[in-house]
């Protein structure tokens, strides 16, 4: 819930990306510290049971569960971008749609909101056509369930202005566990520096961009970034330590946690 003085934000983090007998991070624990759970849709990582899995967790936790779709890439993660055409993305979002949402329904609850994940993401910060198929798979699939689904992004991308356009409740999202370009984007993860590890020095960061709006980029200049979210890899080394030292430390500073997304948020 909201602090006295109204500040609060989310902390997501990307689950149930384990893949038959491999897992991938530890979603248990982390659902015990964030507010919403983007739950791979199957494409990029996620099988049935591990989904079905992890919907029936966050549902026990009260964490939203958010669509996290992505390009058709299992053994590259959704990591590669790929020239996709833009009936054929369509189709393939509403297809992760309407499988983690018959999922989710399945286990008490419905997807809330959509969330890109990896290249996907990535590319439609700039990437229009491709952000144009994204949402309009978002918007037929909420007008076809006649239940809203607001849309997760990075500040400035293709992705929100056309998401809004279309009618779509935006929100903007921050990463507590990445490098910031001095322009504002994501250090690309093949160089040196781009995935942070230490959970102080991410608690740091995320406390600092939540209370100022700003935070440092590789180059050592200081980045406005305004972000309703913020979110941490569950993927990554000590994601659990470090979701837990972000949210001790807003706490810590008087800053509420709640989700954006589904009931009492304003998807």
């Amino acid at each position: 819930m909201a602090t006295p003085d109204g500040r609060r934000v989310d902390l997501n983090a990307d689950l149930g990306e384990g893949f038959g007998t491999w897992r991938l991070g530890d979603d248990e624990a982390m659902l015990g510290i964030v507010t919403s759970a983007n739950v791979a849709c199957g494409f990029h990582a996620g099988d049935p049971t591990t989904i079905r899995r992890s919907c029936a967790w966050s549902i026990d936790r009260g964490v939203v569960i958010g669509a996290q779709v992505g390009y058709r890439d299992l053994a590259g993660f959704g990591r590669r971008f790929i020239d996709v055409a833009h009936e054929d993305l369509v189709a393939d979002v509403l297809y992760q749609l309407g499988a983690l949402d018959g999922l989710a329904r399945a286990a008490g609850d419905r997807v809330r909101y959509v969330k890109p994940h990896g290249a996907l993401y990535n590319a439609i910060v700039t990437h229009t056509d491709q952000a144009a198929a994204v949402v309009e798979a978002v918007t037929t699939y909420a007008g076809a369930t006649g239940e809203a689904l607001p849309v997760l992004g990075l500040p400035g991308s293709e992705w929100l202005r056309l998401a809004d356009e279309a009618g779509l409740v935006t929100h903007a999202e921050a990463f507590a566990d990445r490098a910031y370009t001095p322009e504002g984007t994501l250090v690309p993860r093949r160089e040196p520096g781009a995935v942070l590890h230490d959970p102080e020095e991410v608690a740091d960061r995320v406390l600092r961009l939540v209370v100022e709006g700003v935070v440092t980029a590789a180059d050592g200049t200081d980045v406005a970034v305004a972000a309703d979210s913020v979110c941490v890899h569950g993927d990554s080394p000590g994601a659990v330590a470090m979701a837990d030292a972000v949210r001790s430390r807003l706490a810590g500073a008087g800053i509420g946690l709640a989700a954006f997304a589904g009931p009492g948020g304003d998807g």
